[in-house]
């Protein structure tokens, strides 16, 4: 009998190192302290690249499921000025390297890839302590324990199990997220379809920028990202969606009707998401019996990377452990290494882009960074 896996967290990074180890027929749990798989929104849309999410895909045996969550042009990308004016478009093209799909779908994906059984829901993680010899011991908010032989920390950005091996912790970025929704867009509001267009939009502006992605059912998803440090939006009261939405707007005065509808014709209440990331190169020394993947290990500024990354961490995890399976050391310490690599890449790469989404050229700067990679 191969040595069972405990990973803690069902988001993606988790659910692809449990499928892949099942694939290898090697016994893994997954503990998720959500209530069930609908218990809370998933997120938006994702593009899943193929140097890494869809390596990881092929690795778990689902793409031919994977391409059938594909939303077929919602590649397409446009930059605009603040009146609305268009400063770049960017048509689909080959879906193949980026294709979009919603977050929840490919979650569920992964879920139904999995034996019964394999994710225990209502498993919220109170404590985590070192047993010696490489074994821990997991603790439960509803009472139960368990020892694990070896622990995968993939609970995100607020891992428990971070502690067992680093004492980092997230620092603010100094940028947060207010996330709206607009339905049934292309009939309800025709003009802020029109400027998002048929994938997702972009106007940045020094400390202020619209975002909007078109996913499925014609709901424009918007991200409004304000550098302000967290005391002013705890001045919001966002249990007041209208008083809220408007006090966002108000930072866009002079932008196109359209864009800033985006924020006050929202159909929920706005949604702020304060931005956190762990230092850039942050790495641990080999602590038997447990190691961490995705937002647990490497959170940094959005780049459009992190599930990607979490995806891919998981599917090397898992075939490390397949292809050691005698030696768990050996096959964590080969996998550490090649996440800390390419993890410290992405982060540099996601504080760049932080730093040209915020900045006084914010605009040009996005536009030459697509213009490169066309």
């Amino acid at each position: 009998m191969k040595t069972p896996v405990t990973i803690i967290g069902a988001g993606l990074g988790g659910l692809v190192l449990a499928r892949v180890l099942h694939l290898h027929g090697i016994a893994a749990t997954v503990y998720e302290a959500e209530a069930c798989a609908t218990s809370r929104a998933q997120g938006g849309m994702l593009d899943i690249h193929d140097y890494n999410g869809q390596l990881a895909l092929q690795a778990a045996g689902l793409m031919d499921e994977f391409r059938g969550l594909i939303l077929e042009g919602r590649q397409a990308m446009r930059v605009l000025e603040r009146d609305g004016a268009v400063l770049y478009s960017e048509p689909d093209g080959d879906a193949g390297g980026r294709p979009e799909v919603m977050r929840g779908e490919l979650r569920q994906m992964l879920l139904d890839s999995l034996p019964a059984g394999s994710v225990q829901w209502n498993h919220k993680v109170s404590k985590v302590e070192a047993l010696g010899n490489g074994r821990h011991a997991v603790a439960f908010a509803h009472g139960a324990t368990i020892e694990t032989a070896v622990l995968v920390g993939a609970d995100g950005a607020w891992s428990r199990v971070r502690p067992l091996l680093s004492a980092a912790t997230p620092g603010y970025i100094g940028t947060s997220y207010v996330e709206t929704w607009l339905h049934d867009a292309t009939a309800r509001h025709p003009a802020s379809a029109q400027l998002v267009g048929g994938g997702q939009m972009c106007a940045p502006a020094q400390g202020n920028s619209i975002m909007a992605h078109r996913e499925r059912g014609e709901t424009l998803h918007a991200y409004v990202m304000l550098a302000r440090p967290l005391a002013w939006f705890a001045d919001i009261d966002f249990t007041n969606p209208a008083a809220a939405g408007a006090r966002i707007a108000r930072q866009f005065d002079g932008w196109a009707p359209a864009l800033k509808a985006l924020i006050t014709d929202s159909d929920t209440a706005p949604l702020w998401r304060p931005l956190y990331a762990l230092p850039v190169e942050h790495r641990w020394q080999r602590v038997p019996g447990v190691t961490l993947l995705g937002d647990a290990a490497h959170l940094s500024a959005p780049n459009g990377e992190g599930a990607n990354l979490a995806m891919l961490d998981g599917a090397e995890l898992g075939l490390a452990l397949a292809a050691q399976p005698d030696d768990i050391e050996a096959a964590l310490g080969r996998y550490e290494q090649a996440m800390f690599a390419r993890s410290t890449q992405a982060a540099m790469e996601g504080d760049k882009m932080h730093r040209l989404l915020t900045g006084e050229h914010a605009a040009a700067e996005l536009i030459a960074m697509l213009q490169e990679h066309d």
